[in-house]
């Protein structure tokens, strides 16, 4: 991964500055709030954010430190850049990886006596700031406090957990939205033909393209990255001239994808229809309890470069349709994939999806509760739904108890086994079913259950 700080000069001020040898990461960073894609919910006008990288805007003073929380290549650095360069500030840039209290106090030290003589505002980015220990936290406080500095500090992890609570009360957070394809691919286009980037060195096929989003996961770096490398395998072969006799622009394809990243495509048509016939197998492969062929698809999307948070939701989709009652952990199971991947992204995200995977391939099978509730409603959508019984009706609000409300109810609590014989549904639905639990795992006692419970609902002394 390039970071967009390496390779680059700097200015006066310690701002980083683009060279021409410089990654085309760095070259095709944002010069303007306008450039900046996927953030915009930042950025509106009189935004926190907005008013720290332009102050004066919006009438109000502008925070003295954020936290920005999202995901790799989302724009977090960009955004601390944007706050030196656009207001005029120095900048300064720690890695919480190698620094430590000393570099802190060095540049608290620093920015002091700049602003004793009159000097520039200081802006200091912290990258990876959960990477630094409590004390080393703990040694910037006084500077954001005192304003000696404007703190950015960056993190991918949830900064509830990862940052101080000292520091986390004296500092705006802000959650950065992981990147959409379209924001990623408006990136690459405007890096092959801005002269910052490819100048039109080179064209991109369609299908080189798609590829190049998959992979990338919504990391804008990754894809300027990979592109970057593909643009350079294209311009460093024999180039073919045209009928007139000049030099073709060359053209990035698929294979120059998949040889800039030596990775072999999983061919999905531009139609989509591979796309939907794994993930299609996938689901079936699950449902029929197939871990290997569910794993294979797996591996399939993974290394075709699908959104991983595509694949977690439609592992919680099969867990409440397809593993159900039968282990109601599996549902647990992959909420918490869900959030998972959300949270460390790929390439780590791989194996929480594959435990995920083998918990609902191997788990026992029920649809019964997806059936329930579709039998439900299809009568109500057929107008089988009648009045609430009185009884059961709300008795809290004034003259609801002349009415009727609530007179007759039995308070659950109050019989054994906390089952009052009594009726719930309305008078035209008296006696219906809905759910019929299956005899595989876990369900096979809530069928059990469920009979003696239905016995003493529907016990002689049920209706009122």
């Amino acid at each position: 991964m390039v970071d967009l700080f390496d390779a680059a000069t700097t200015d006066a001020a310690g701002t980083p500055a683009a060279r021409a040898s410089s990654p085309l990461a760095v070259r095709m960073r944002p010069a303007t709030v306008d450039e900046i894609a996927g953030q915009e919910h930042l950025l509106v006008p009189g935004s926190p954010l907005r008013r720290l990288i332009e102050p004066g805007a919006g009438g109000r003073a502008a925070p003295s430190s954020v936290i920005l929380w999202g995901p790799p290549g989302t724009g977090k650095t960009t955004l601390a850049y944007l706050v030196a360069t656009v207001s005029g500030r120095r900048f300064v840039e720690l890695s919480a990886v190698t620094a430590g209290v000393k570099d802190v106090r060095q540049v608290v030290e620093d920015a002091r006596r700049r602003l004793a003589t009159g000097g520039d505002e200081t802006v200091l980015f912290v990258d990876e700031v959960h990477r630094f220990s409590k004390s080393q936290q703990d040694a910037l406080l006084p500077s954001v406090e005192n304003r000696w500095v404007t703190l950015v500090a960056a993190t991918t992890e949830n900064p509830s957990f990862s940052v101080n609570s000292p520091l986390l009360s004296r500092s705006l957070l802000l959650t950065l939205r992981p990147l959409e394809t379209e924001h990623v691919r408006e990136l690459v286009l405007r890096a092959v033909t801005d002269e910052r980037g490819l100048g039109g060195a080179v064209e991109l096929d369609d299908e080189a393209t798609e590829h190049l989003l998959r992979l990338s996961g919504g990391d804008a770096r990754k894809a300027l990255t990979i592109l970057e490398a593909a643009a350079g395998a294209v311009l460093s072969d024999e180039v073919p001239e045209t009928a007139t006799g000049e030099a073709a622009v060359p053209r990035i394809g698929l294979a120059d994808v998949e040889r800039a990243v030596d990775v072999a495509a999983v061919r999905y048509d531009r139609d989509g229809d591979q796309h939907y016939d794994v993930i299609s197998a996938f689901i079936k492969s699950i449902r029929g309890s197939d871990v290997d062929a569910a794993l294979h698809y797996l591996a399939r999307m993974v290394a075709a470069g699908e959104d991983p948070r595509f694949i977690a939701r439609r592992l919680v989709i099969s867990a409440a349709e397809d593993v159900g009652m039968a282990d109601p952990s599996a549902l647990q199971t992959a909420v918490a994939a869900a959030q998972a991947v959300q949270l460390i992204g790929m390439p780590e995200g791989r194996i929480v999806l594959a435990e995920a995977v083998v918990h609902l391939a191997t788990a026992p099978k029920s649809n019964a509760a997806y059936l329930g509730v579709d039998a439900a409603l299809a009568d109500v959508r057929a107008g089988r739904v009648g009045t609430v019984p009185p009884h059961l009706r709300d008795a809290h609000y004034a003259g609801a108890k002349q009415m009727g409300h609530g007179d007759g109810y039995r308070y659950a609590h109050d019989w054994p086994h906390g089952v009052a014989p009594q009726q719930y549904l309305p008078d035209v639905l008296a006696g219906s079913r809905y759910y019929d639990p299956s005899d595989r795992g876990y369900e096979r006692q809530v069928s059990e259950r469920l009979e003696r419970i239905r016995g003493i609902l529907g016990s002689e002394d049920t209706r009122q």
